[in-house]
């Protein structure tokens, strides 16, 4: 029997309206709030997820960033979908993604006294345009050029497009220096992985004797890491990165510059022996590869006894990284 309401209509045509929203979209929003929960929980605790297997840890810190885009898309959903619960816990990975990215990305304040500033360019082994690229870097004005990935007949190229505008310059295997100022001794480093036999020299340092006081300068390419299966191949990066560490822990000057090819952002654990020693850049996102569709900044200036107050990319060349320019203010001599 059909109970009538005060209209004389049926009870439960009149609660239509109170219907409970459907389970399938109850499920979207729990997901959602899930997702929020999760992203935070990366964002937040990153160093606390394991190397093993598959350098997940590394693998997870190199894209970061890109939690941000991922958490603004969820965001949207949530609000498509009017999931309340789920739009405030969105608000933590929100949170927690602008604290740490947040800062880059406001603008830069003016250059300061005692500035320099440095090109960081892979010029890639097979730039079918090493003429044209010297040029584009030369018209940076920058005060040093480090470039990786010089190999001949290129490597000659360099030399000669660069020379009028930068005639101090120290080349070691594939890894080079060009400078507007003068530079004092110059030595190659050996931060070869111990599995690799053939001929391979990827770093050096030169003293750089700058209008603010000398400054040793690093110039280095760490090994390529790929993305397989078995997750993040990054071990002779590392193994690198932590014998570069070794030098730098002994590294005598007060004022060091180091531009490279890290083949890692500064988020990746696997550079902690130089990113804890050195200063990465207050502002700039610089993705810097691959120069066709950049999704992480894997080029490089870092500084001691200084800061780097910002980086920025420059436009592409004939090569698969983009060149990078950054600031580098310097304390003053102690």
């Amino acid at each position: 029997m059909t109970v009538a309401g005060r209209e004389g209509k049926p009870a439960t045509r009149r609660r239509r309206g109170l219907r409970r929203p459907p389970e399938g979209g109850r499920r979207r929003g729990r997901l959602l709030a899930g997702l929020g929960v999760t992203t935070a929980a990366l964002l937040a605790l990153h160093r606390f997820v394991p190397n093993t297997p598959g350098r997940l840890g590394s693998l997870l810190e190199t894209f970061l960033f890109w939690f941000g885009p991922l958490t603004a898309l969820l965001l949207l959903c949530a609000a498509v979908r009017r999931a309340r619960t789920a739009l405030l816990l969105l608000l933590l990975p929100a949170g927690v993604w602008a604290a740490a990215f947040g800062p880059p990305l406001l603008p830069a304040g003016p250059p300061g006294p005692r500035e320099l500033t440095v090109v960081q360019h892979n010029v890639a082994d097979d730039n079918a345009d090493p003429g044209g690229t010297a040029g584009a870097l030369a018209d940076s004005g920058a005060d040093l050029i480090a470039l990786q990935e010089l190999v001949a007949p290129a490597s000659a190229v360099y030399r000669r497009e660069l020379a009028s505008r930068y005639p101090h310059h120290a080349v070691r295997g594939t890894v080079g220096l060009w400078s507007r100022h003068p530079l004092g001794a110059a030595r190659a480093l050996d931060i070869r992985p111990r599995d690799v036999t053939e001929p391979w020299q990827r770093a050096l340092r030169a003293e750089v004797r700058t209008p603010y006081g000398e400054v040793a300068a690093y110039v280095v390419h760490l090994p390529s890491v790929r993305l397989g299966p078995g997750g993040l191949a990054s071990a002779r990066r590392d193994e690198s990165a932590r014998l570069l560490g070794g030098i730098l822990a002994e590294e005598p000057s007060e004022r060091v510059v180091l531009a490279g090819d890290l083949n890692g952002t500064v988020e990746d654990r696997g550079l902690a022996p130089l990113t804890s020693r050195l200063a990465a850049p207050d502002r700039g996102l610089a993705l810097s590869y691959p120069a066709a569709l950049p999704v992480a900044r894997i080029d490089h200036v870092l500084a001691r006894g200084g800061r780097v107050p910002a980086i920025r990319v420059l436009p592409a060349t004939g090569s698969d990284h983009l060149p990078v320019l950054a600031r580098v203010t310097l304390n003053t001599d102690t």
